[in-house]
Parts: structure tokens; sequence; C-alpha cells
């Protein structure tokens, strides 16, 4: 039964092969296929294990370093680090989960700039100030790649910016009785397509090309992360480290809070690193795994490869290891199915790596319209490119609690119903109900619930300071109530 599912995708495959319109279509469908085809056949034979529960230790010293036991880099030696480095930025997903149809990194993030726009001023003021070459390179997927490229067109000879950009692969969503793609042309709709995770940015680094480039320049480590988050930029530190110990891969973990229960962790697994995700947790150990007790660091997906190191482990088939992560979704015909794999868990496939626990403000993402109010309020200020934590805030790494209704998910509702960003530097925590529409020049502090009931509008006025209040409708006069919260 796995042989001939096998078989029968392998035909379909070469079937959608004969459909391209152009011999270099067809070889880049056939080069990207050689990893789904691996994946399949993995996903047929059952070959992703399960995690034995028992056998989880956590990483020792030698797995796992801290940040703040990293010798620092003299300020004359920051260049020659800084020049080993690329700077890799996953840039394949829409902000479909926001209301947007376009590329997620052209959303507006912090100072009316978007998070490509604070990428590139990142990637400027490094190489301006340390007169350094470190290309910035973006991960597209299908979905992002032809809007990226026109936006890229406009920073066509900006100084001290060289661009580079790579697709990552594109995989067939199958049904998951028939274990055919759904695809019968390759010019078919995007919707039969898929891209697979970041776990394969190894492969299609290389097929782009741009490794052997890189290598040839004598570059030594790629620094990849998704665009979103805001908080990873380039360390010198973490590059001399990595260099003086020549590490070949290690990873990004953080200090969990309760808003990060669901986030993998670094484990030991058979004296071997390995990226624990809650999808592998035995379902009666999950709140085990979501405590902040026994797992206390959590994947940022920050994390940096030797560039030397990432083909032998393509060749040896080490990345084509990676665990599965089995995504099924509804369609109108069934159940389609699309395998993918995650980026950090080739922390398995590289001799010689490890993780590193870094500072709260190395992660700094934003998922949803709750992170975006965050990051573009004053909570957050721009310095040499970088957004950082506000002095002011008593706890500045700490960001307050905010949680916005259904009225505000997309980003244009979002953006007509806050139209100018509060001041939240003394907020612990800020609950939006309703129907609610916000003034300019207001003031949050403390714990603030906002409710509008059901059927009314709530519009807070213009210049309103509220500390520790429960804000609501009277419905029979329209007039604003305020209680203390206690």
């Amino acid at each position: 039964m796995t042989t001939s599912a096998v078989d029968a995708m392998n035909e379909a495959l070469r079937q959608l092969s004969s459909t391209a319109q152009t011999e270099q279509h067809r070889l880049s469908f056939e080069r990207e296929c050689i990893g789904f085809t691996r994946l399949f056949a993995r996903f047929q034979s059952g070959e992703n294990p399960t995690i034995e529960w028992d056998k989880i230790r956590p990483p020792p010293s030698s797995m796992l370093r801290d940040y703040t036991s990293l010798p620092p880099v003299d300020h004359a030696q920051v260049a020659s680090f800084l020049n080993k480095v690329v700077i890799v930025k996953l840039n394949g997903g829409l902000g479909t989960t926001m209301g947007c149809t376009g590329p997620k990194s052209i959303i507006e993030a912090h100072a009316g700039k978007s998070f490509l726009e604070i990428t590139f001023m990142q990637t400027q003021y490094l190489n301006e100030k340390y007169g350094v070459t470190i290309p910035l390179v973006l991960m597209n997927s299908f979905s992002t790649h032809a809007d990226t490229m026109k936006l890229l067109s406009k920073y066509s000879g900006e100084p001290f910016l060289r661009l580079h950009t790579f697709m990552q692969s594109q995989h067939p969503r199958f049904d998951f009785k028939t274990l055919l793609p759904l695809a019968k042309t390759l010019n078919g709709p995007e919707s039969d397509w898929y891209p697979p995770g970041h776990g394969d940015f190894y492969r299609s680094f290389m097929n782009s090309g741009l490794l052997e480039a890189f290598l040839s320049e004598g570059k030594e480590y790629a620094f990849v992360s998704n665009i979103d988050n805001l908080g990873a930029t380039v360390d010198p530190v973490i590059v001399k480290f990595l260099s003086e110990t020549n590490m070949n891969f290690s990873m990004e973990l953080t200090e969990k809070t309760r808003a990060d229960v669901k986030g993998g962790t670094l484990i030991s697994y058979d004296d071997r690193p390995r990226l624990l995700e809650i999808a592998q947790v035995p379902p009666a150990h999950v709140p085990e795994f979501a405590s902040l007790k026994k797992f206390k660091i959590f994947n940022t997906n920050n994390l940096w490869v030797k560039l030397s190191a990432m083909k032998p482990a393509i060749d040896s088939g080490a990345i084509d290891n990676l665990d599965i992560i089995v995504n099924k979704k509804a369609y109108p015909g069934g159940t389609l199915v699309q395998l993918e794999t995650a980026m950090c868990a080739a922390v398995q496939a590289f001799p010689n790596a490890c993780g590193i626990t870094v500072p709260r403000s190395r992660f700094l993402p934003v998922k949803t319209v709750n992170d975006l109010l965050i990051t573009q309020s004053n909570l957050y200020l721009m310095h040499d490119g970088l957004v950082v934590a506000h002095p002011d805030r008593q706890f500045p790494l700490i960001p307050p609690t905010v949680r916005l209704g259904d009225f505000f998910k997309k980003v244009g509702d979002y953006a007509a119903r806050v139209p100018s960003i509060p001041n939240l530097l003394e907020l612990d925590h800020l609950t939006v109900s309703g129907d609610v529409y916000f003034g300019s020049k207001i003031v949050l502090k403390g714990t603030v619930i906002i409710v509008a009931p059901p059927g009314h509008r709530l519009h807070i006025p213009d210049g309103a300071t509220y500390e520790n209040k429960v804000i609501t409708l009277n419905c029979e006069t329209n007039a604003l109530v305020v209680l203390e919260h206690c």
C-alpha cells in the first residue's frame, strides 16, 4: 500500500512536470519535487517517530549557552565579525490572519515604517557605521514574491543596501483519501499549492545559487529570522561565539511567559539536541509542556547556521529527516494535506549545534493586531535603526497584555478604530470588547477594560486618561460610564 501510493504520487508528479510551459519551469519544478517526494515517502512509511516522554532531558550546558556568559566583542573587531554574516529574512507569509491580502512585511509596524522598511534601515545602519557589506536576503513564497519585487524596485540603488531574493519551494497539496495532488497542471490555481514551512529554507537557499555565491565571497554565517520579529537583529557577540567555537548551528531561545506556552523548546534526546514542538507532545503531557516550571525557555525562530555546513547536511540526507508537521485542512472535495518542516528542527541535523538563551529584547513578534498596537505605541522607540523598549517603562522588557475584540481583528478595521495610538507607557492590561472607537491623545494606565454593550457604539473621547478603570455605556442615555477597577 505504501509503495503503490508513493509510485502513484511520483507518476502524478511526472504528469504535472509535463505541463510546464518552458524547460526552465520544468527543471525548477523537478528540483523542488526532490524535497517533497522524500517528505511524502516518509509520511507514507510512518517514519515520523513519536517522542518518548521518559527520554526527554533538559539540555546540558554544552548544548545550551547563556548569552550573558558570551565574551564581549572589542570595538575594533566588530566589523570583521559583521562581515562574516548574511541576513536572511523569512518573507513568505501573507497577512491573512490580520485581514490583509498582500505580504505581511508591508504592514506598518512602528513609527510609520513597515517590517520591510525597518529591516532595510537596520541593515543600512550596520553597513554604514562599520564600513561593512552585510547582504540582506528575502526568502519569498509564491504568494509574496510578485508584490515584494514591485516594492524592492523602489529601493534599487539605495546606499548601504545590498538586496537578494529567492523563492522557497512550491509543494502540491494532496487529498487525504486518494493521496494524489489536487493540481492537474503547473499553471492551475495557487490554492493547489503551498509553501512547505520554513524548514524548506536550507534546500531552497542552496538551489537558488546564493549559498555557493556567498561562500565564494568569504561569508561564513547566515542569520535567519521571521521578518515580523522586530527584535531579531545581527549581534556581533553571537557571531564571535559561533566563530571561535566553530559552531555549525545555533538557535535562539528566551524565557517563556504565559503568552508563550505553545512555543517549541530545546531538549536533549538520546544525547542530541532536538526541537520539541507542542504537536509532538503526548496529550497527557501537554499541561506539563505548557507549564513554566519544567520547560522555562522557548524557541524564538532566530537561528544562525554556518554556510559551509549546509550543503553537507543536505547531501547527507540529515536535512530531509526533520520531523514532519502534518497539516490537514478541509476543502470542498474533502480533506487536503500539507507536509511541512520547521527550520529550527535542523538543530538535530548539524554536528556541533547548540541553543543560546537570549534576552527577551531579541523576540518582538507581531502575529495579531494586539501585538501591532503594542509595537506601534510609545512602548518602543527607534534608535540607530533598532526598535528598542522605552527606557521610561518600569519593566521595559515586559509589554502589557492587550486583548482587542472581534471588531479589531482586521488591520483595516483596527486602523479605523484606533487612528491615533494611545499612550501605553504605564499600561499593564487592556481589554476591549464590542464596537469601540478611540479618539486622539488618549492615555491608558494600569488595567483598563472597555466594553461596548451589544448594539451600541462606544467612543473614547480625545484627551481622555484612564487608570485602573472599567469603561462602558449607559444604554438609555448613551453616556459613558467609568467605574473603578478593583
